[in-house]
């Protein structure tokens, strides 16, 4: 089995580039309206020609074709779908060569996409990530965490991998024993769990996380 992939997500600089040693894969949020780590499209295409980790264009935009447009402007090869983007989203994007992760919302231990799970992957999602949503309704980076067996119970209907979001830390990666069993399990994404006191992604918490999340 390979490692496990470790994501992080809500870069902003170069300093925040700078900081992602062992980190296979950065979130640049660009699309993501009001978010704390949006980018504007020219700082977005500027980070993600720096080199580094692989750049992930993290959106809760529904515009397939604009998704297309920037993704073949800067050379992103990855995709991450947040919100309640319809299944011919990633049909579109699939069709034009990327690579597609479709977060999955988790509320009270409901999967909000659950009855959209099939169509998304007939429609050839590459990989899901499953979130915890924040109890005002917020989508992403609101650092609660998923109980493992919920995680366990959406993961056995899946049939693509999936990274596992939503609270991660770099100190608790016991409490999801099972889950890094799982034969779908193929990572983690992180946020505000690789940040220091400054709200800025900390390099020691982000190794701390590798060496966490990497037995």
């Amino acid at each position: 089995m390979s490692e496990p992939l470790v994501k992080v997500c809500g870069a902003t600089r170069t300093s925040d580039l700078a900081a992602l040693g062992g980190v296979d894969l950065v979130g640049l949020w660009c699309g993501v309206r009001g978010g704390h780590a949006n980018l504007s499209p020219s700082t977005f295409a500027e980070l993600a020609s720096r080199g580094g980790p692989e750049p992930v264009l993290v959106t809760f935009t529904d515009d397939a074709n604009g998704l297309v447009g920037l993704a073949q402007a800067t050379g992103v090869r990855w995709v991450q779908l947040h919100g309640f983007q319809p299944p011919r989203v990633v049909k579109v994007l699939k069709g034009a060569g990327l690579t597609v992760v479709k977060a999955l919302h988790v509320r009270a231990g409901v999967c909000l996409e659950e009855a959209l799970v099939g169509a998304y992957e007939q429609a050839g999602v590459d990989m899901f990530l499953l979130d915890c949503v924040g109890p005002d309704g917020a989508l992403g980076s609101t650092g609660r965490t998923l109980a493992e067996e919920v995680v366990l119970g959406i993961a056995n209907r899946l049939s693509r991998p999936f990274l596992l979001s939503g609270g991660i830390t770099p100190d608790n990666a016991a409490d999801f024993r099972e889950v890094r069993r799982h034969p779908r399990f193929a990572g983690v994404d992180a946020d505000t769990g690789c940040r220091g006191g400054n709200g800025r992604i900390d390099p020691g918490r982000v190794s701390a996380l590798v060496a966490g999340w990497r037995p």
